[in-house]
């Protein structure tokens, strides 16, 4: 509106591709806008471009999102989700209050009780791209056990484990690879690479096999790691991390 504290309407339409600045000018004193059903013409004039509605000759006009890629690096206890009704804290509260305002939110989810790297986007075309099966990433798990598994259970994780999901329905998950095996008294750490993304997937796989799990970390995503990322801090993506996920390449080349 012309009183709002907003942006410029001039610059408004031309960050929004629809004109140059000048032309826009020119195009408001025409009495071709109109912000909320009425025609401004005077130059100056401020619009909200979350709240108010601009049109130029009938035409809706939106504006050009500015779209950001995050890598977090989750601690526990924090719910990957935008809010919670219950108030407890999710992974949108670790980001400062310009970068939340954003309208980021997660590329899947880390549970609460599992930390490490998560993605975060406000590009629902990336996110979707991301989540595709087809395109499914590589996710590098650092995984604590109680005891020591089995061969047979190492041979069900490189060829499938059959689990339980919520709505009791028994899925064979994708083969999984594993290294890193090492054996800490009767506990057992390694870590796991899957190509899924299912609920719980690692809990119950282990879970599955008589195998609890002590504590769960994602160390990886295709190729992203953490880094001197340190827990409960973040990164934007670069521009050559972006476009690679982008390619949709298999996770073998990702």
């Amino acid at each position: 509106m012309i009183d709002s504290p907003g942006e410029r309407l001039a610059r408004f339409l031309a960050h929004a591709g629809v004109a140059s600045r000048r032309h826009a000018e020119d195009l408001i004193a025409a009495g071709r806008v109109q912000v909320n059903g009425y025609t401004i013409r005077e130059q100056g004039s401020r619009v909200d471009p979350e709240h108010d509605v601009v049109r130029v000759d009938g035409q809706l006009v939106r504006a050009r999102t500015h779209y950001v890629y995050i890598l977090l690096n989750k601690p526990l206890g924090y719910l990957s989700t935008v809010s919670d009704p219950q108030g407890r804290a999710t992974v949108i509260d670790l980001l400062p209050p310009d970068v939340q305002r954003l309208r980021i939110y997660p590329v899947g989810r880390l549970d609460s009780d599992t930390s490490g790297l998560l993605l975060l986007t406000n590009d629902g075309d990336f996110a979707l791209h991301l989540t595709h099966p087809r395109y499914a990433l590589e996710k590098h798990y650092e995984v604590l056990i109680e005891g020591r598994p089995s061969n047979a259970a190492l041979h069900a994780l490189r060829h499938g484990v059959v689990i339980t999901e919520d709505n009791g329905r028994k899925y064979k998950t994708a083969p999984a690879s594993f290294s890193s095996l090492r054996h800490e008294d009767n506990l057992t750490r390694l870590t796991v690479t899957i190509h899924e993304g299912r609920k719980r997937q690692v809990r119950r796989m282990f879970a599955a096999l008589n195998l609890p799990v002590v504590s769960l970390k994602r160390v990886g995503i295709g190729t992203l790691t953490p880094g001197s990322l340190a827990e409960g801090t973040w990164r934007y993506l670069t521009e050559a991390e972006v476009v690679t996920l982008r390619e949709g390449h298999s996770s073998e080349k990702v």
